[in-house]
């Protein structure tokens, strides 16, 4: 892991938020390339290229499969080379991500060379946004301290969603203005300020101790992994298919009921802030996911927009503190100089679950519709409230555990 500050040189209060804010307003960048087209692709997909359910929802989860792979060597590269070089190469992927959509554009009124170039285009966005991602984590740890870890990691999920928030509508307003051509030269654009704003800033040097290997640092977070990757599965088929869920019953605003999910993410995390100090990780967790869960059950018998607006939202402030509160228990159970990787193996548990949750979930809605799904998945989180729960137990947290400022 890079270098981190010491105590003493380490912000506090209000300047702490700024320097971990400009650092993660890259992640920001890099996400809101993800939002822009995450209302739009599924539609554009099923309606104007004309395939099915299940090619629209493998379009979206191929960059998740991506990202899966590339997460692990993302946190060694970090943990090696530091973390800005990372950051950088994260945006040019995402800037290269969005020629593709441009090229797909061009080339809509052929499907297959469309949704060829869509495939391609999405697996690079994952590779970009796997090393950004990890990137900024370990940029803001190393410039405010490992103590901060956890208030890191949530500012990163705080930009992240926000983004989503942000995209997902205007990229519905862009694309019907614009089309797709114009949604791609937006995304190449917020790449190019985001790569000429990350190059000036200084960096943090890598770390010369031994990493430890990949299979040992697995062994010590799979367990948490197993849980986020749980909890994940509901951000996956809220993100995926609540546009093709909407369509289908004849309902309009979509873009608003993602917004409401990543609106409900970040506010959670503004107004619980130490929810995690003061109560352990693996309670928050549990308290989320029920709540998560509870949204997902709303979705599944929604029988009006409102209901499944509500649903959204749930699910998203359950969701909210399920990545930070395990993370942080999860990245402790290393080494310091190994948190990078820790903290990018824990993550592709998520990557996981997202990449399966798309065309499984397409499949299964091609077969029995799409509130089966939400039914489906409500159930999975309970599983995963279930395991935290006799991990709670196997694993008490003290005070002094759960601390980070």
């Amino acid at each position: 892991m890079p270098q981190p500050a010491t105590p003493a040189a380490a912000p506090s209060g209000f300047q702490l938020n700024l320097v971990i804010l400009s650092i993660v307003i890259f992640n920001f960048a890099s996400y809101l390339t993800i939002g822009l087209p995450l209302a739009v692709l599924p539609g554009f997909v099923h309606d104007s290229l004309g395939y099915s359910a299940f090619w629209a929802g493998l379009v979206i989860s191929l960059q998740y499969v991506a990202t899966l792979i590339t997460r692990p060597h993302a946190g060694r590269y970090a943990d090696l080379w530091g973390p800005k070089r990372v950051v950088v190469f994260g945006m040019a992927g995402c800037l290269v991500s969005g020629v593709f959509t441009l090229l797909a554009a061009f080339t809509q009124h052929t499907p297959v060379i469309s949704l060829v170039l869509l495939c391609i285009g999405r697996l690079i966005l994952g590779t970009g946004q796997s090393f950004c991602g990890t990137g900024t984590s370990l940029w803001g740890v190393a410039k405010v301290g490992s103590l901060h870890i956890g208030r890191v990691i949530s500012w990163n999920g705080i930009v992240t969603y926000g983004a989503m928030a942000i995209g997902a509508p205007l990229g519905v307003v862009i694309y019907r203005t614009g089309g797709l051509l114009w949604l791609a030269a937006v995304v190449i654009t917020i790449c190019v300020l985001g790569i000429a704003l990350a190059l000036p800033k200084p960096g943090v040097k890598g770390s010369k101790s031994k990493p430890l290997p990949f299979r040992a640092v697995l062994g010590k977070v799979y367990g948490y992994g197993l849980i986020l990757a749980m909890g994940s599965a509901g951000f996956g088929v809220i993100a995926t298919f609540i546009t093709l869920f909407y369509q289908a019953r004849g309902w309009e605003g979509a873009a608003f009921a993602l917004s409401l999910f990543s609106a409900a993410f970040v506010g959670t995390r503004l107004l619980f802030p130490n929810a995690i100090n003061r109560h352990g990780g693996l309670f928050v967790a549990a308290v989320c996911l029920a709540v998560e869960a509870m949204g997902l059950f709303f979705v599944a018998g929604a029988f009006a927009p409102w209901l499944a607006n509500l649903g959204a939202f749930l699910t998203g402030a359950g969701f909210s503190l399920v990545f930070p509160a395990i993370g942080v228990v999860a990245v402790k159970r290393v080494p310091q100089q190994n948190q990078g990787s820790a903290l990018a193996t824990y993550t592709a548990f998520m990557d996981l679950s997202l990449g399966i949750t798309g065309p499984l979930a397409g499949l299964i809605m091609s077969l029995v519709g799409f509130s089966f799904v939400y039914l489906l998945t409500g159930l999975l989180v309970c599983l995963a409230l279930y395991c935290t729960l006799r991990l709670r137990r196997r694993e008490p947290e003290t005070p002094s555990e759960v601390h980070q400022g």
